[in-house]
């Protein structure tokens, strides 16, 4: 059964929206993991910092279903699927990795080719599996945020991480 790992992050009411997230996590996804919460700065634009964190859970749903999951629960936390790329949100939900399948659609790629570029994916996803193994890296996920430029792209860790539903 493969371990799913998904980025979430809001910026607009952050903690409420990613509560709300997080407990939708943990009703379809029973098994789920998250790592602690962690604020950045917006990336590609200006605007409020983001508050994120990394869930993982294992599925036996092909990663379609996943995706249409997720988006059902960014929906839930007031996402539009029109609203512009590079703008504040109310949640995104993005897969980061899916077991270790290489998935290249016109709507997906996986392994996400920026989790290796941000910090606010890949650090989160550090805490909660640092022996994994980055399935085209072919180098743990610990190593790899070891050898992240971190000072340039600060994480300011927060005192919190989403109340676990299920398991």
């Amino acid at each position: 059964m493969p371990e799913v790992y998904v980025a979430a992050g809001s910026n607009v009411e952050p903690q409420q929206h990613l509560e709300r997230a997080a407990a939708a996590l943990g009703s379809e996804f029973p098994h789920v993991r998250f790592s602690p919460w962690y604020r950045n700065r917006a990336v590609g634009f200006d605007g409020a910092d983001f508050i994120n964190f990394v869930a993982g859970f294992p599925t036996d749903s092909p990663v379609e279903a996943v995706v249409a999951r997720l988006q059902h629960i960014e929906a839930l936390c007031g996402r539009a699927r029109s609203a512009p790329r590079w703008a504040p949100r109310t949640m995104d939900l993005d897969i980061l990795l899916y077991g270790d399948q290489v998935v290249h659609t016109p709507t997906l790629c996986l392994p996400r080719p920026d989790l290796l570029r941000r910090a606010y994916m890949l650090g989160p996803l550090a805490d909660l599996a640092p022996d994994l193994l980055h399935p085209t890296a072919q180098v743990t996920i610990g190593e790899l945020w070891r050898r992240f430029d971190q000072a340039a792209h600060p994480l300011v860790p927060l005192d919190r991480r989403p109340v676990r539903s299920g398991a």
